[in-house]
Parts: C-alpha cells; sequence; structure tokens
C-alpha cells in the first residue's frame, strides 16, 4: 500500500520533466537567418563539410564539398533524390544552381549527455510506476520497467543528439 502512493506522487515530477524537455525543444527550433556569401567566400566556410542543397529542377543533393571552383560546386554526394541525374559519387554542380544549401554542424556531445541522463530518469520513474500498476509477477514488472527505462533513455539520447545540431543556411549572393 505504501509503495502505492510513493508511485502515485511520482505523477507530477514525471510529468514536470516531460513539460520542460518538450518546451526547451519547441522554443530550440527558431529558423535561423541565412548567412549571406559570395562565391568567392564559400571555400573557406564549406570546404570538406557535409551540406545539402535542392536544385532549381527541383533535386535535393546531400554530401562533403570536395572544392569550390570558379564555375561550379564539386560534391561527393551520398544521398540524392533523384539519382539519374545526380548519381552518388563526386558531381559538379553548376554555380549558377547554387543559390541556398545548408551545413550541419555538431555543437558538442553536451545535448547527448543531458538528453540520455534525463530520458534515463524519465524512464525509470515511468517504468517503476507502470510496473508496480500493471505487473502481476516479479519477472513482468522487471520486464515493463526495463523497457520503459530503455525507451526513455534512447528517446532522451535522439532528442539530445538533435539540440547538438546546429544547421546553417547559406545563401549566395552576386
Amino acid at each position: 500500500m505504501n509503495n502505492t502512493r510513493r508511485f502515485t506522487n511520482l505523477k507530477a515530477p514525471v510529468t514536470l520533466l516531460v513539460a520542460f524537455a518538450l518546451l526547451g525543444q519547441s522554443t530550440g527550433m527558431a529558423a535561423p537567418r541565412p548567412l549571406e556569401l559570395r562565391w568567392n567566400e564559400l571555400s573557406s566556410t564549406i570546404g570538406s563539410r557535409t551540406i545539402k542543397l535542392t536544385l532549381p529542377d527541383g533535386a535535393t543533393i546531400s554530401g562533403e564539398v570536395i572544392v569550390v571552383r570558379e564555375d561550379s560546386l564539386v560534391v561527393n554526394v551520398r544521398k540524392t533524390s533523384d539519382s539519374k541525374a545526380y548519381p552518388k559519387g563526386n558531381a559538379a554542380i553548376p554555380r549558377k544552381s547554387v543559390t541556398v544549401l545548408s551545413m550541419t554542424e555538431s555543437n558538442g556531445h553536451w545535448g547527448r549527455k543531458i538528453g540520455a541522463s534525463l530520458g534515463t530518469l524519465a524512464g525509470l520513474l515511468a517504468g517503476g510506476y507502470v510496473a508496480a500498476k500493471t505487473a502481476s509477477s516479479a519477472g513482468s514488472g522487471l520486464a515493463i520497467f526495463g523497457a520503459i527505462t530503455g525507451a526513455g533513455m534512447v528517446g532522451g539520447y535522439y532528442l539530445g543528439r538533435s539540440a547538438d545540431a546546429k544547421a546553417t543556411f547559406i545563401r549566395v549572393v552576386p
């Protein structure tokens, strides 16, 4: 009876923890202003970085920048939406087709660490509560507890990983 009361009192902290996690994610998702660069400034900013580029014909490519030439951008294409026009491998994208691109960088590992920790804590609390309320035996209780705790940890890790990623949008100006 005492254990039931203890888990019932944990509903409010778990609810608050989830609300703060969701609020933190939504406030960090404001659209950034694009960085405006001239073609000759592009090489120092995106050289050897992974970019995503939507071309005028609607195709989207993603890959590592090899070199910025005077007339084209050479990219090692890893993902493409039009494999016939832009197959995987090195591709020279004409300069006039490059108007806006995005570059994703990692800001470190703090988000993953905090996200995994908070996800584990939330999973422990929620798993303990659900296992205490629904399990008919110790074995099924441990399975429920482990599954919910693991799901919380993995979910927290991926939320933290998205918080670590910083997208930079670049507009190429004449």
